[in-house]
């Protein structure tokens, strides 16, 4: 890189820290980085820090605007930093005679994948090490670790060019030998020498970092987070310790899993010649004696050191307490000044422990709510600061039944698709809908398994605990049906063929039989031989006390998208506050009404089709009524029935036959009545109102069954209902005048019939553009718009979601979209759409009820979305209720 000298040379990019001091701001993460600030922080404590320094993010933005050049004013900052280092260990950058070594971190405010690893002893080069021979058996080992660091972050190169290298000595390196093959392997890759020049090394090492800003992995990291604001890169230089190395490793001030405020890590004892990684505590030990941990990579191992008997069971609290009860101190001090979980790197040379970084930990998603809560509770952090911590997506881990990864189990991975919907279950393979039926009445579990899901095959969905499709995506139809269900369900599981006619699911490794037990891990994708072993959700004390916070500051109401009783149960259990869609059609797939419902479908005239009408109808009622008492007074929005008729009836000729049997009708006359219902583009067919137009009849029987509904359950539970049906696929005003007169005349005659006057609202579903843009004449037949975000962005993007992944994930590889509309609401094409038709709908109806109910009732970037757009609430599925709730009440804190 080359100096530049547009910038005024009192500019500063230097910031330096050990010895007690610090310069920059207290917590300047913008300007220093986690890592850098971190280091400040804890040198302002009086910690023990080796000297350092790091160059500011401001360098990373100049690097990149002026073309790979330096500020002026940097080298010379840089260079005076480099000598202060020097004099704190009585040594020099680039003396051959006395080398100061150096690491070599990158750094951003926030946690930043892509970015270019650490590199450790920067500053060896071929006589340093000869130097450092001369009393350090193990210098050649550094210098090969470090030229192998150096090579893969700073060079580009593969890891996997030095592991064969090593590799060619199975009896044990000759590190000598494998420097020589290391620094072969970089001049043939680069075409140069591998770099003797201490300042170059540094100077390329800086570059490197700064580069890797913008690698694409950093890129799509800090698209798909919603983070591209962020300042830049910082690059920390830290003098690395010299003398000999008793011991190091990596300490945790908090246990990963629970949160506890217990220490928790690993660390080498060089002392004993050992180079397994020992437990930091006795506790910790004795919970996991066996636990297999990561080794520090922050030096070299030391083989040098004399080999001593070692314990069969021990860890640094009982092998150095003095050193672990100085760990102890330093890790409250940080921990409490930081206000976080942190994981500390450390070193004891020669006596003196020195703390090499900190960053905050890695905790569990349990942990980390045990953690904010005690803090909280403690007076370190304030509640505010405990509800944007978490993150709100995070929880699901924690509705849904998982494979324990503590149990020793058997079962074997044998394939992984898309996870379409969190949960983890066990059960035997089925084929057919028919047969997850009888293995439910059986008292057995199954996992349904099937090429694709048509609609008819919802009711094995219902009587299985999971689903398996080797087609598919993670937006689709069944997928979201799944979700809302909360049951498990893998996608798109490639290389995988299912022979339903034999009973078999054949993955490249093995073929299974229908009865075979397999385990289904929809939060993964990942498909198991056998049965291992699961824990079941717990909503722990700390969870209710954070839910219960989200719910003292949020204004956005949290709604569930429920269809049966189970659905709504689990809704209120997890604190809905009403039900903001209720699928009408997802009632009638179970056998005995499917049946009746395909009598009303191939009926040839509403005389057949009221017979048939009247039989749903108590069907329909009791589901309501079920719905109503458990929502006990509280909202339930009713969908009128939307789908296409077409998607109840079978296309197999068996099964055309089987419906003509039962029915006592002429399978010609069958197939003929099916021919006449199919369409071409279904999707923008004869559904929703259209469908209740051409019908009303169908529209009467659905609405009595409300109203009725509302009266049996009002009277049981002494709460008055207040039902808010909803038309679907509105687009003009004037078919939900026609409607709302159905409904309007369908209410006065249950009045009449039973002196009951229900109170209820209309509204509409608005899932087509021209309803949107149409908003202010429609919403004077409307009491509430509900957004169906689904097929609003089907509609808005002219892209089917069942036909989508493939398209997508083009899309998101080229960057033309940073992420999934059907997972996350497009702000700027369909959230201008709900702007639009909030803003039209409220100016002819100020009092008018606004939400959502599309899958983005639970994606926090859309809540977020739906506050500052001032909808009333949003509506999801049972098991992200808690999710949405707390989405919102950061949403509306973010706001504030």
């Amino acid at each position: 890189m080359s100096a530049d000298d547009s910038r005024p040379q009192t500019q500063r990019y230097v910031f330096r820290f050990g010895g007690g001091t610090a310069e920059g701001g207290a917590r300047d993460a913008a300007t220093l980085g986690e890592k850098g600030a971190a280091l400040a922080a804890m040198s302002r404590l009086g910690l023990p820090v080796p000297p350092g320094f790091t160059i500011s993010t401001d360098v990373c933005g100049y690097f990149h605007a002026n073309g790979h050049t330096i500020p002026k004013g940097l080298e010379a900052q840089l260079n005076a930093a480099l000598a202060e280092m020097g004099l704190a260990f009585d040594s020099k950058f680039g003396d051959p005679a006395n080398p100061l070594l150096v690491s070599v971190r990158s750094g951003a405010a926030t946690a930043m994948p892509g970015l270019t690893g650490g590199i450790v002893n920067l500053g060896l080069n071929d006589a340093t090490t000869e130097k450092l021979g001369q009393t350090a058996p193990d210098a050649a080992e550094t210098y090969a670790h470090f030229i192998e660091t150096y090579a893969v972050n700073v060079l580009g190169m593969d890891e996997g060019v030095f592991e064969a290298i090593r590799d060619d000595h199975p009896g044990g390196p000759n590190w000598a030998a494998v420097v020589t093959s290391f620094k072969a392997a970089v001049e043939a890759r680069s075409g140069k020498p591998f770099p003797q020049n201490p300042a170059l090394q540094l100077w390329d090492a800086i570059g490197a970092v700064y580069a890797s800003w913008m690698s694409p992995h950093a890129v799509r990291h800090r698209t798909s987070s919603g983070i591209p604001d962020i300042p830049g890169a910082a690059v920390t230089i830290e003098a690395m310790v010299p003398g000999r190395a008793l011991a190091q490793g990596t300490v945790r001030t908090r246990h990963p899993s629970t949160g506890a405020p217990v220490l928790n890590g690993d660390c080498l004892v060089f002392a004993h010649g050992s180079r397994d990684a020992l437990p930091i505590s006795e506790a910790q030990r004795a919970e996991a004696p066996s636990t297999e941990t990561s080794s520090p990579d922050l030096f070299a191992s030391s083989s040098a050191n004399p080999a001593l008997p070692l314990p069969p069971a021990t860890s640094l609290e009982s092998l150095q307490p003095k050193t672990y009860a100085l760990l102890s101190k330093a890790a409250l001090k940080l921990e409490r000044h930081l206000r976080d979980m942190q994981e500390i790197e450390w070193i004891v040379a020669d006596d003196q422990l020195w703390l090499l970084q900190a960053r905050p930990g890695r905790p569990t998603t349990n942990a980390a709510l045990r953690i904010a809560v005690d803090m909280a509770e403690a007076g370190i952090i304030t509640k505010r600061d405990a509800l944007m911590r978490i993150d709100p997506r995070e929880l699901e881990h924690l509705l849904h039944p998982a494979i324990d990864p503590t149990a020793e189990h058997r079962a074997e991975l044998i394939a992984t698709g898309l996870p379409s919907s969190p949960g983890a279950a066990v059960g035997e393979l089925v084929f057919t809908p028919e047969a997850g039926e009888r293995a439910r009445a059986q008292g057995r579990d199954a996992i349904l398994v099937r090429e694709d899901m048509a609609p008819a095959d919802v009711r094995g969905m219902q009587a299985a605990v999971a689903t398996l499709t080797t087609r598919g995506g993670l937006t689709g139809h069944a997928e979201m049906v799944a979700r809302g269900m909360g049951r498990p369900f893998v996608s798109a599981v490639r290389g995988t063929r299912i022979d339903e006619a034999n009973g078999l699911l054949i993955t490249p490794t093995v073929t299974l039989r229908e009865g075979d037990i397999v385990t289904l891990d929809g939060a993964t994708g990942k498909i198991f031989k056998g049965r291992a072993a699961l824990i079941e959700p717990e909503l722990t004390g700390d969870f209710a006390k954070l839910m219960t916070w989200a719910d003292a500051v949020r204004r956005l109401k949290v709604r569930a998208n429920a269809d049966t009783a189970r659905q709504a149960r689990q809704a209120r259990l997890f604190g809905a506050e009403g039900i903001g869609l209720t699928r009408t059609e997802h009632m009638f797939f179970a056998a005995e009404r499917m049946l009746v419902m395909r009598e009303m479908i191939l009926a040839e005239n509403e005389a057949g089709r009221r017979a048939a009408l009247t039989k749903l109808l108590p069907m329909q009622k009791q589901d309501f009524i079920e719905l109503f008492e458990i929502m006990a007074g509280l909202p339930v929005t009713i969908r009128l029935l939307d789908p296409p008729l077409h998607e109840f009836l079978p296309h197999d000729p068996r099964e055309i036959a089987e419906i003509a049997s039962d029915l006592k009708l002429d399978v010609a006359r069958v197939t003929r009545r099916i021919r006449e219902l199919s369409e071409i583009n279904p999707m923008l067919g004869l559904r929703g109102c259209r469908l209740a137009i051409v019908h009303p009849e169908i529209v009467e029987m659905q609405a009595r069954a409300i109203f009725e509904a509302a009266i049996s359950a009002g009277e049981k539970t002494g709460k008055p209902v207040t039902p808010e049906i909803m038309v679907p696929l509105v687009g003009f005003a004037a078919e939900l005048v026609f409607l709302r007169e159905v409904i309007d005349r369908t209410a006065a005659l249950v009045r009449t019939e039973s002196g009951v006057s229900v109170a209820y609202q209309v509204g509409t579903m608005i899932e087509l553009p021209r309803a949107a843009l149409a908003a202010g004449e429609i919403a004077a037949s409307a009491e509430f718009f509900s957004f169906g975000t689904n097929d609003l962005t089907q509609t808005t993007l002219g892209l089917s979601r069942d036909d989508a992944a493939p398209i997508l994930a083009a899309y998101a590889d080229l960057g033309i979209i940073a992420a999934d509309p059907f997972l996350s609401l497009d702000v700027t094409g369909v959230g201008e759409l709900v702007k639009i038709a909030a803003e039209r709908g409220r100016r002819t109806r100020p009092e008018l009820k606004l939400g959502i109910c599309g899958e983005h009732g639970a994606d926090p970037k859309s809540i977020a979305f739906c506050e500052e757009a001032g909808l009333d609430y949003v509506s999801c599925s049972p098991f992200r209720v808690p999710i949405a709730r707390l989405a919102a009440a950061r949403a509306g804190l973010g706001r504030g």
